[in-house]
């Protein structure tokens, strides 16, 4: 364990993040970091709905670190009443996509300060603030960038396939629309670049789904890299499978065996340290990069912060040059 080696109180931390699995580190994270913290969401998950504009892995940061999320069901609000989806069944609206009363106020307000001219950085960063959240929490980029899953037989806006089809089809190619032609936020830009940035972490959240297109915006590795500060990501899979998600039917669709190695190997060119599960400790010898084992299945409040603790000690260590 490195629990009891300190992160540099003096430095930042910049989390890429995107769905109930990221946002619980980086819940973990906001209570050891505070303002030192700066999340940096995907928004390839982002779709219009009803007319509103939906941020789902956005949402979910935002429920989570302001503790407005509801844990059973892992995303959207706690206390929901579903008065608009029983109102909308009733006249034969679309029903597919669930929007509970109390979630539906940020998914309204959202849309018309984007209809008044401002960005989705403004947005979020209003609310955040309303919300009396600690961290930072930028969008990777205000521009359209949407996640497309090909079935084979079809190509699924992301939502559609994970929401209405359960994950259901095939996965053949991932890609994202508009990523090439996107720009990287500048206040991501702006933290990466910091005298004060420490480490960089890339949370345990789905690597194709969530972590991708947040990399597939052009410039945003060399940012990372730039400074040479350690870049560690927390893998997803413990003992072969995924807490939470489709992350290892992913793998298993696109014939990638779903272990904390194959995680290392798609951040390869990118990271400096992976922290796996203490179960999967002896798989971990035959990782081609630098590799701490520490209970990664994260259950409750006390397990985020242990696990957010255990890897700002691991991004530490890798700083100091003592791994």
């Amino acid at each position: 364990m490195l629990s009891n080696i300190p992160f540099d109180p003096s430095k930042t931390v910049v989390a890429l993040c995107g769905g109930v699995g990221g946002a619980k580190l980086a819940l973990g994270l906001q209570h050891l970091l505070e303002e030192r913290l700066t999340v940096v969401v995907n928004v390839g998950d982002d779709f219009e709905h009803k007319g509103l504009r939906i941020c789902p892995d956005l949402d979910t940061v935002l429920y989570t670190l302001s503790g407005l999320n509801d844990e059973a069901r892992g995303w959207g609000r706690s206390d929901e009443t579903w008065n608009f989806m029983e109102a909308t069944k009733q006249v034969g609206g679309e029903c597919w996509f669930a929007l509970g009363d109390r979630d539906l106020a940020l998914h309204v307000e959202r849309t018309l300060r984007l209809a008044d001219g401002a960005t989705l950085t403004e947005v979020i960063a209003e609310i955040s603030q309303r919300l009396r959240i600690k961290a930072r929490i930028f969008p990777v980029t205000d521009d359209r960038l949407r996640t497309k899953v090909e079935t084979g037989t079809e190509m699924l806006d992301f939502q559609r396939y994970f929401v209405e089809r359960r994950c259901e089809p095939v996965v053949q190619r991932i890609f994202f629309e508009g990523a090439d032609i996107s720009r990287l936020n500048p206040l991501v830009s702006e933290e990466l670049s910091s005298e004060r940035l420490g480490a960089i972490i890339i949370c345990p959240s789905n690597p194709y789904l969530s972590i991708d297109p947040i990399l597939a915006v052009p410039g945003i590795r060399n940012e990372m890299k730039r400074r040479g500060l350690p870049v560690v990501a927390v893998s997803p899979i413990i003992a072969g499978r995924a807490i939470k998600g489709p992350t290892a039917k992913i793998m298993d669709e696109l014939r990638i065996k779903p272990t904390s190695g194959s995680i290392a190997q798609h951040y390869s060119s990118l990271i400096d340290g992976l922290l796996v599960d203490h179960v999967d400790a002896e798989d971990a010898t035959d990782i081609a990069t630098t590799v701490h084992t520490a209970p990664t299945l994260m259950t409750d409040l006390e397990s985020r912060i242990r696990l957010a603790r255990e890897t700002l000690a691991f991004a530490g260590r890798l700083a100091a040059g003592q791994i």
